[in-house]
């Protein structure tokens, strides 16, 4: 023990103070973690949960750690990363592929009806010639890959949300964008 540390138990106990542990200092409340803060930080996250403590705290104008403490401590938040489960078809490409089966039920189911003809320009170049509606119809498809990496994918989760999950993708092309267009007899462009 410190002679200085003696001195002021002397000093206490001359006082009438028995108890020699610290007392409550008084300090400036906290103003930052007010239930306005909270509610504001709360409500950023719900609209994005990938959105970062950096951003949160630059919108609010309130100090980072104050914003880390509200997140971790008050809510609870943890940022993980989505869990790799094997390929899947997305829910586009499944309704492209249930589009396309349509589409092509009805091509032959109509290919027989007069509706899908019309006059035009016969294959001889004689006018008034009947054809199919589908030879001359120009379709066209757009090939980007962008892969998202695993760390782009992180959000916040609270801890009793359930664990979300990642379709895992093998990168087909480097960032790499092709446009085709086609019609009944073949590539156009």
């Amino acid at each position: 023990m410190s002679r200085s540390r003696l001195y002021q138990w002397c000093a206490w106990f001359e006082e009438g103070r028995t108890n020699l542990d610290d007392e409550p200092k008084s300090s400036r409340p906290k103003t930052s973690t007010k239930e306005e803060n909270t509610i504001c930080v709360g409500e950023l996250i719900k609209c994005d949960r990938r959105m970062e403590i950096r951003e949160i705290a630059l919108k609010l104008e309130i100090p980072k750690s104050t914003v880390h403490e509200i997140v971790h401590d008050i809510f609870g938040y943890r940022k993980v990363s989505a869990r790799w489960v094997p390929k899947m078809l997305t829910d586009h490409k499944l309704q492209r592929v249930e589009i396309s089966q349509r589409l092509l039920l009805r091509c032959q189911q109509d290919n027989e009806d007069e509706n899908m003809t019309h006059i035009g320009v016969g294959p001889a170049g004689d006018f008034g010639a009947k054809n199919n509606l589908f030879d001359n119809l120009i379709t066209g498809e757009v090939h980007l890959n962008t892969p998202e990496t695993k760390r782009d994918s992180m959000t916040r989760k609270h801890p009793s949300s359930p664990v979300t999950k990642k379709f895992k993708v093998q990168k087909s092309a480097a960032k790499v964008m092709a446009t085709v267009f086609w019609d009944a007899k073949g590539v156009v462009l």
